[in-house]
């Protein structure tokens, strides 16, 4: 009891979400700015932008693909050239949260280019003080969208999907960038079965490698244990450590069908899932899971963070290679 109790008063301490974090995001991820070329190395990133100027009058509405908490997704269609894009318009009246995690978007997309994560092709200013973000349309929604209209995903197709993740969260983590907010309406898929990442709202770009980032930002379903309570799981803390534990929640979920963490059909408070990720054990596959997939898995789910696998480490596992000859 006495250990029970102690646990129990540490992760008391922890704050509450601030009212901002707790409003629901937007329904689709969705990306920002000038269209970008970026020359790397694997730790350093050095941007150029060249900019094409695009102006609101040059796009036609075609549909709305979501709504959210200070801004609407747009698919639309330059009138001239004919390329579908995806539009979001930010409401210059919106919270002053949302704007800053559209600009820390908009500052994030500038420095990256892979085929694994959103392109974004301008910033358009728009009247009223709105401000438009054109980038990359993806024409099947998200994995979130997906798994709900097909039900769940083969471990084959998993492989596939997480090969591409796993690409594009290498690439981030070489330049520095940790997403915070990985999960299945983050990630953008194409009919070519093409998935790259979106929604670098809360992301964070790492000056140091032991800069702290376990702020309570991203959707706390999806958050490691060492971000609700760093003094128990952060030991040798890596900040890159989180995202993979986000996508071993995100490959789960895809594969049996709901949130791992709780049954069908229950909704998930903030209480609750603490509770579950930080004194719970990970969730574990069904049984007729193959043995390659659920090794896979427990790399990522591991509740110490210096214990889960890397991105680089993760493209390397059978799972990936045997499914992919």
């Amino acid at each position: 009891m006495a250990l029970v109790r102690e646990r129990r008063q540490l992760n008391l301490r922890l704050p509450l979400p601030e009212p901002s974090e707790r409003r629901p995001r937007f329904p689709l991820p969705i990306p920002p700015s000038s269209i970008c070329t970026t020359n790397s190395t694997a730790n350093t990133a050095t941007t150029t932008a060249s900019t094409t100027t695009i102006s609101i009058s040059e796009l036609e509405k075609l549909k709305v693909l979501g709504h959210g908490n200070g801004g609407t997704v747009y698919e639309v269609r330059h009138k001239r050239t004919s390329a579908i894009y995806a539009l979001k318009v930010v409401h210059g009246d919106s919270d002053p949260e949302i704007r800053r995690q559209i600009l820390r978007e908009i500052s994030i997309l500038r420095r990256t280019d892979s085929p694994y994560v959103i392109k974004c092709h301008g910033v358009i200013d728009m009247p009223g003080g709105d401000i438009g973000i054109l980038m990359e349309y993806m024409n099947v929604g998200t994995l979130e969208s997906l798994l709900k209209s097909q039900a769940t995903f083969s471990e084959l197709s998993l492989a596939k999907i997480a090969k591409q993740v796993l690409s594009g969260l290498d690439y981030l983590h070489n330049h520095k960038i940790i997403h915070r907010d990985l999960k299945p309406s983050n990630l953008l898929v194409n009919r070519e079965m093409e998935v790259k990442i979106a929604d670098f709202g809360v992301s964070k770009i790492m000056c140091r490698t032991l800069d702290p980032c376990n702020s309570y930002v991203g959707t706390c379903a999806y958050m490691s244990p060492e971000r609700f309570d760093p003094g128990t799981y952060g030991v040798n803390y890596n900040g890159y450590a989180a995202d993979i534990w986000s996508l071993g929640l995100t490959l789960m979920e895809l594969y049996i069908g709901h949130f791992p963490f709780l049954p069908p059909g229950q909704r998930p408070d903030w209480a609750t899932l603490m509770c579950a990720i930080c004194f719970g054990e990970p969730p574990s596959l069904p049984e007729g899971t193959s043995v390659n997939f659920r090794d896979f898995i427990e790399c990522c789910l591991q509740k110490e963070s210096s214990k889960r696998w890397s991105a680089q480490q993760l493209l390397n596992h059978p799972f990936i290679l045997s499914n992919l000859k």
